[in-house]
């Protein structure tokens, strides 16, 4: 399909997913419903509302807004507190929906959402830490840092410490990449591994390096879509800081594209294109297209790498948009999960990321898309 084909589907789809959903039963959290437990706050549907009120920016569509209004409207009560939400379950995914806040507030002038910044602001005074300063991804593993984290907080933090925090709450985010740039990043391919084990007491964890033994797309996405975030949520203070994450933008840029698939799309385990179980994913492509098309707007990244975002975002399109035997839309090739460690002794080996279920219609994979779609239009 051609690139107007492509958007009239997408709004389509939009209205569908919307239509079908509120906060109690998202038609797109393919993981809650397969759990068959009540819907809880959540980065999963973080994603989601952030691409609407993305789509609520370019277009000015007031149902984008309203939705977004009701969906979290609904989990955060008048005194700020959140329905379902814990801080002292000190989670950093529970950071993630939060970043929708701000511009609620902005839009709204809901004081409820105002106080309910403080709320999740809250859980990082206290959260853990690793001895480098580093929050660790969950409670529940200890002295470890994921990728994914980077998306979940820091684009949350360095927005709150710049609107009602302090300067060093600030340089605090930026040192944290500092960190993950020192011990996740590969020095031969450029790349990022998916964890990090301070410690190094995990079964996965190198007991040298400390680091998981792969490279996996999405957690890859999540860390390029947290630099151009965290940039934007900066504003105007530490420019030197940010032109730091510029840098790590750029180098993790120039590895991945040495990867992309001539479809456009990348693989699941990114450096490992031959192996036949391996197969191209939609989530974690979508968030790098994204990545590179804001920094590349932003000017953040040189302009000549917007059209491997560019070709990212429509090889996602000819692969995996599509329609049911009903002619209702839908998008495919997204990775259900893939984390480390746990109950099902997810050990990072290859085998393990290649058993987790590829799935369709799952917000990880539908938001990011609709971000990059959003980037791709903006003037």
């Amino acid at each position: 399909m051609d690139r107007t084909e492509t958007i009239s589907m997408l709004n389509e789809y939009v209205d569908m997913l919307m239509d079908k959903s509120d906060a109690e039963h998202p038609m797109w959290n393919i993981e809650k419903i397969l759990s068959g437990k009540p819907n809880k706050w959540n980065y999963i549907d973080g994603c989601m509302i952030t691409s609407l009120l993305n789509l609520y920016d370019i277009s000015g569509d007031k149902k984008y807004l309203d939705f977004a209004d009701r969906f979290l409207g609904w989990f955060v009560e008048e005194d700020g507190s959140i329905k379902t939400y814990d801080v002292a379950e000190y989670n950093l995914d529970n950071i993630n929906s939060a970043t929708c806040l701000f511009k609620l507030y902005d839009l709204t002038g809901k004081e409820k959402y105002r106080k309910a910044m403080d709320t999740v602001r809250a859980q990082l005074e206290t959260m853990p830490r690793t001895k480098e300063g580093n929050f660790w991804h969950k409670k529940i593993y200890p002295y470890q840092v994921w990728l994914d984290g980077l998306y979940m907080a820091q684009p949350f933090y360095m927005e709150y410490e710049r609107r009602y925090g302090s300067i060093e709450g600030c340089e605090d985010s930026f040192k944290q990449f500092h960190n993950v740039e020192k011990h996740m990043k590969d020095p031969k391919t450029g790349l990022y591994y998916h964890g990090y084990d301070e410690s190094r007491q995990m079964y996965w964890a190198d007991k040298d390096t400390g680091c998981s033994p792969n490279f996996w797309l999405r957690a890859l996405g999540w860390f390029a879509a947290s630099l151009v975030d965290v940039c934007e949520a900066a504003g105007d203070v530490l420019q030197e800081e940010q032109e730091y994450l510029h840098g790590l933008l750029k180098d993790l840029v120039e590895a991945l594209t040495k990867y992309q698939d001539e479809s456009g799309l990348f693989y699941d385990i990114v450096n490992l294109p031959d192996d036949e179980r391996n197969y191209l994913e939609t989530s974690g492509t979508a968030l790098i297209s994204y990545a590179i098309l804001k920094g590349t707007r932003l000017g953040y990244i040189d302009a000549r790498y917007r059209e491997y975002g560019v070709k990212a975002f429509d090889g996602i399109a000819a692969k995996y948009l599509g329609r049911n035997e009903d002619g209702t839309p839908k998008l495919g090739g997204i990775c259900l999960v893939s984390g480390l460690g746990g109950a099902n002794h997810r050990d990072g080996s290859l085998e393990y990321y290649f058993s987790e279920p590829v799935v369709e219609n799952e917000a990880k994979g539908v938001g990011p898309f609709i971000y990059a779609y959003t980037e791709l239009i903006r003037e």
